[in-house]
């Protein structure tokens, strides 16, 4: 541990770092043959509403399902136009309308506002009078934003609902507890998750490490995976590169134990973030359009 588990160090070194990434934020130019059919809407939800962008599919087909996303950036930075391809990209392949959240950031909103901000979603777009089907719901999220998708599931399960056809952990962080540093980055390369960004992160969103072992932020963390029987069935993607792939692969097999994983899908030869950052575009298109897919038979099943 370092000065940067330092509550009030982290909350100023997480502060600036998102006051740069807002600054630099924009997504990646990928399918520009995508149009992007948005419009801003606000979901309610227990902590006051919650700014979202709706992307709709093509005109035309049958009842469509919804597909509710949360961005990453270690719960302190981003926002949803990061992941603007891949909602793009769902919409137009999918078949669904896709409800991109933005979500409280800490350290101005900590755990577990963002958990609960996600599942409040989740009910608001199941819900009738919605233009989509509230049935064919799905949820998801890359990095921290799948860390929110598996908690908002968990807390569907414990709720009783709203029924979620499908959850997509896209290399997510499932074990607060356990330092970055103390988890495997892979030999000869600099991880694109570093010990000193675990540490401001971790703090930030969960000043007090005690609360850190609550199954909603830490579900690969000890015992926090058992008891999973009737939780959305789960589509598990890791990163081969990735220091967080070793508590997405605990969890897929604790998913595989109550017969909730669909797929685990390794992608390799690549770190977190790489379709974000500088992945080639192709691999970003085939593990999209894979995505797609699982997005589209679980909405449509």
């Amino acid at each position: 541990m370092s000065i940067l588990s330092k509550p009030f160090v982290a909350d100023g070194v997480a502060r600036l770092m998102a006051a740069g990434a807002a600054r630099a934020m924009k997504p990646r130019p990928l399918f520009p043959e995508i149009p992007g059919r948005t419009a801003e809407i606000t979901v309610p939800t227990r902590h006051g509403p919650m700014p979202a962008t709706l992307y709709r599919p093509p005109e035309g087909g049958s009842a469509r399902g919804v597909y509710v996303n949360a961005h990453g950036g270690g719960f302190v930075v981003g926002g949803p136009i990061g992941d603007d391809p891949l909602c793009r990209y769902l919409a137009e392949h999918a078949g669904v309308f896709v409800v991109n959240v933005d979500y409280a950031l800490a350290p101005d909103r900590r755990f577990p506002v963002p958990c609960e901000q996600v599942h409040d979603a989740l009910e608001w777009a199941a819900s009738p009078g919605r233009e989509w089907a509230g049935a064919r719901l799905c949820v998801g999220g890359q990095s921290a934003g799948g860390s929110l998708a598996a908690a908002a599931s968990r807390l569907a399960l414990r709720a009783g609902g709203p029924g979620i056809a499908l959850q997509v952990l896209h290399y997510p962080p499932l074990d607060l507890v356990t330092p970055a540093a103390d988890k495997p980055a892979p030999p000869g390369r600099r991880a694109v998750i570093r010990p000193w960004m675990g540490e401001v992160f971790d703090t930030a969103y969960i000043p007090d490490a005690a609360r850190r072992t609550d199954p909603l932020a830490s579900p690969a963390w000890g015992g926090n995976g058992d008891g999973l029987a009737g939780i959305a069935p789960a589509l598990v993607i890791t990163c081969e590169l990735d220091r967080l792939r070793a508590e997405a692969v605990t969890y897929a097999a604790k998913l595989a134990e109550a017969g909730a994983l669909v797929e685990h899908y390794d992608i390799q030869g690549v770190d977190h973030g790489y379709d974000l950052m500088s992945g080639d575009p192709e691999l970003v298109r085939r593990v999209y359009t894979f995505l797609a897919l699982h997005v589209e038979r679980a909405v449509t099943a």
